[in-house]
């Protein structure tokens, strides 16, 4: 399978196509609810927040060949650290979106002035720029299909 490209042209095109209304293929999200929710994972991504390693460390690498293989997420997925019915950050859908694309720049400038950093994910555990970037692209990819907008 192939995931999108995370560029901010690309990231960006794609979000504008995201309707406030739009009803997901799956799951319960809201399109903004989906949108803060990937801009958790970016945070995350960069050091912020305090998570736990919840995968077994000897399940790691068995989650990290999943995360460099071309299988997709499967839809309908369930995290514990990301609750469908969290309270929304932003007023709107396009504050939320904005707030995205200043993380995202954010990303790219820590990744520029720390190319050698890891940070951990719960399940994938330490992640440096390039397995990250894949995650995202990945995960993306995933919330994207689920509100039709590739």
């Amino acid at each position: 399978m192939e995931f999108i490209s995370v560029d901010l042209a690309t990231l960006i095109e794609t979000l504008d196509k995201l309707k406030a209304d739009k009803t997901p293929a799956w799951g319960g999200m809201s399109a903004q609810r989906m949108v803060e929710h990937l801009t958790e994972m970016i945070q995350m991504s960069v050091g912020k927040g305090d998570y736990q390693q919840l995968t077994p460390e000897d399940k790691i690498e068995s989650m990290q060949r999943f995360l460099e293989s071309d299988k997709p997420m499967a839809k309908g997925i369930t995290v514990d650290f990301a609750p469908v019915d969290f309270e929304l950050k932003h007023d709107e859908l396009e504050l939320a979106v904005d707030d995205f694309i200043d993380n995202w720049l954010a990303f790219e400038e820590y990744y520029e002035e720390n190319p050698s950093a890891k940070n951990l994910h719960p399940y994938y555990g330490q992640l440096n720029e390039e397995k990250w970037r894949r995650l995202h692209s990945k995960h993306f990819t995933h919330h994207f299909q689920q509100f039709e907008l590739i």
